[in-house]
């Protein structure tokens, strides 16, 4: 999953950019308004952290301007202002959620992983297709209960795939959910993960769940 975290005080987008990264998320920052908008133009996100108080453009107006362009991925609002009427103001805006400073790192990413499920419409980040089992709060694969260990950036992918079991996925699109703007590796790391995968979660089953949809991408589903 790929977060944008837009907050202008230096060594708190870095802490919060660091520990999403442990967490496997990928990530882009940024410290001013007019560059979020420009990171949301050329990306996909899963979810953004904002904060309000911006150079620029404030995170209000950042807000605004997405929605308007009918852009819904979730927002969590930070902020250091703590009243009523600037959590209307927020949540009016079009934030899906709201988180004041200073707060705890464990419940910036407790909210996200919400938003997160509430954009698949998911209860649950614990997914079933036949037999492959994927937690991914946990982390944790198995396929007809045996566990199955998966490097992060395999994680990822899976995970990615799993929230959109029975969709084709281009390439370009994998890419953009995983992959932040600092990568500069090849062309094919799409097609070489999709490869890693197939060798840990389908071989040895008669039953595959990884599909090439020739000129289009790629779909995790069970074919009956």
């Amino acid at each position: 999953m790929r977060i944008l975290v837009v907050e202008d005080e230096r060594k708190l987008n870095e802490l919060i950019a660091a520990k999403l990264r442990k967490e496997h998320y990928s990530v882009d920052t940024c410290m001013d308004g007019n560059d979020a908008l420009d990171y949301m133009r050329f990306a996909d996100y899963d979810a953004i952290v904002l904060d309000i108080m911006l150079p620029g453009m404030s995170g209000l107006e950042v807000l605004k301007s997405m929605r308007a362009g009918d852009d819904k991925t979730p927002v969590l609002l930070l902020t250091a202002r703590d009243t009523i009427e600037d959590r209307v103001a927020g949540l009016d805006a079009g934030a899906d959620d709201y988180l004041i400073k200073p707060f705890a790192f464990d419940e910036l990413a407790a909210r996200l992983r919400v938003l997160i499920r509430r954009r698949f419409n998911e209860i649950s980040d614990i997914f079933t297709v036949a037999d492959l089992v994927v937690d991914c709060t946990a982390r944790t694969v198995k396929r007809a209960g045996v566990t199955i260990t998966l490097a992060s950036k395999e994680f990822s992918v899976l995970e990615y795939l799993i929230r959109n079991r029975g969709i084709v996925l281009s390439r370009e699109q994998i890419s953009r959910h995983i992959w932040n703007y600092d990568y500069e590796g090849e062309s094919n790391v799409v097609d070489v993960y999709i490869r890693y995968l197939r060798k840990k979660l389908d071989d040895g089953h008669e039953q595959k769940l990884i599909h090439t949809v020739r000129g289009c991408g790629y779909v995790l589903r069970e074919e009956i």
